[in-house]
């Protein structure tokens, strides 16, 4: 982009790599220019004093206890797999050979 009053859309389709029309350039501008107008009325609002945070809300992480539970054995493991064969549970190829 080139001077701060000025937005290089050809600049941005290439970033982000799509081709744009005339048209497209011409809309994608306009709407652009308005966002970032929209930020520098944000500029503008006393912030002083807050705190940064990265949620409007506090957010806490709810952790139970670590225990060790009864696990159950191969046999229910196999029985409850999507596919199976030969009692071993079947999964899809993930390696061309």
């Amino acid at each position: 982009m080139s001077d701060k009053g000025s937005i290089d859309i050809d600049y941005l389709a290439n970033l982000a790599r799509i081709e744009l029309t005339d048209k497209e350039r011409e809309l994608f501008s306009s709407q652009l220019a308005d966002i970032l107008g929209y930020f520098e009325q944000l500029n503008q609002v006393d912030v002083s004093g807050v705190e940064p945070m990265a949620h409007a809300f506090q957010v806490e992480n709810v952790l139970r206890e670590d225990e060790s539970v009864e696990g159950f054995d191969a046999n229910t493991a196999v029985e409850h797999a999507a596919a199976k064969r030969n009692h071993m549970v079947q999964v899809p190829k993930v390696v061309e050979g």
